[in-house]
Parts: C-alpha cells; sequence; structure tokens
C-alpha cells in the first residue's frame, strides 16, 4: 500500500525547513521592500499609514522625485524624509519587513554628517525664535489694556 507524501507548509518549501523570515537577511537585501513598510520598520513613522500618507504628500524623495509607496527600496538608495518640520537626509544600509526595536531601526540606515548639522542648526534658530516673545502669565487688567490700547494711537498719550 503507497502512502500519499505530506505536502510541506508554503513558508517551509522556500528555506528548507527554516520559517520564512529566517531565511536569513541576504535574501532580503536583495530583493528590497516597499518604501511605506520601510520607512515604518526604520521608525520614520508610527505606521504604515501615516508613511504612505506622508510619501503622497511629496515629504519623501529620491533625488527630487516624488514617489509612490509601493517602491521598492534596495540598499544604497539615498532618500530626503521630512517629519515634523525637520528634513532628514538618509542612506539605505539594510531592509527589514518587521518593526523592530529601536536599535535595530537605527541600522538600516545612516544620516549624513550634512543632514545631521543643518537639522540642529534648524533647531537652534526655532529655539531662538521662540525665546524672543513670551506670552504674559494672566491676562491684562484694565489699567494695562488702556496702555496697550495707548499704544496703537500715538495721539492719545
Amino acid at each position: 500500500m503507497i502512502l500519499p507524501t505530506r505536502r510541506r507548509h508554503r513558508r517551509f518549501e522556500a528555506s528548507a525547513g527554516t520559517p520564512s523570515g529566517a531565511a536569513g537577511s541576504a535574501a532580503e537585501d536583495a530583493s528590497g521592500v516597499r518604501l511605506d513598510l520601510w520607512l515604518w520598520a526604520a521608525r520614520f513613522f508610527k505606521t504604515r499609514a501615516l508613511a504612505k500618507k506622508a510619501i503622497e504628500l511629496g515629504q519623501v524623495r529620491i533625488d527630487g522625485q516624488t514617489l509612490k509607496p509601493s517602491r521598492t527600496v534596495r540598499p544604497g538608495v539615498v532618500l530626503a524624509v521630512e517629519r515634523a518640520g525637520e528634513r532628514y537626509e538618509v542612506e539605505v544600509r539594510g531592509v527589514a519587513e518587521q518593526r523592530g526595536p529601536a536599535s535595530v531601526a537605527q541600522q538600516l540606515y545612516v544620516e549624513s554628517e550634512a543632514s545631521i548639522a543643518a537639522r540642529l542648526a534648524e533647531r537652534e534658530k526655532r529655539r531662538f525664535e521662540a525665546q524672543g516673545y513670551q506670552p504674559p502669565e494672566t491676562r491684562p487688567n484694565k489699567r494695562q489694556r488702556r496702555l496697550i490700547q495707548a499704544l496703537g494711537d500715538l495721539d492719545a498719550l
């Protein structure tokens, strides 16, 4: 009597006994991943939906070109990412399909020195601009309101 052979699960067929996630990062590096997935895995955005929206709004570029979320990202590509008013120039060093800890995400890219310097300079500029205006702690009283109105009308002084 001949017994039917048991089919292996599709996750195990390609890697001969190891799950597809553990097949090795060399296969992932050669194939690349979607841009929105990479941005999420590299922790530039908290969700893939936010990454997709940023890509569609043109906040992620390669050589000044607007992209689609399905664009394949491979190691060596230089991305310009605008997030929260800051601009990052990063080179892709690795790809990942799953979001991991921050220490792993930081190894997926390297930011250029010029980008870091420009971002820090912009942050300092915003900090100094914010120091120039100090909002009052309380509402102005009647006397202070009259003085403020008098500043608008110099003839009243």
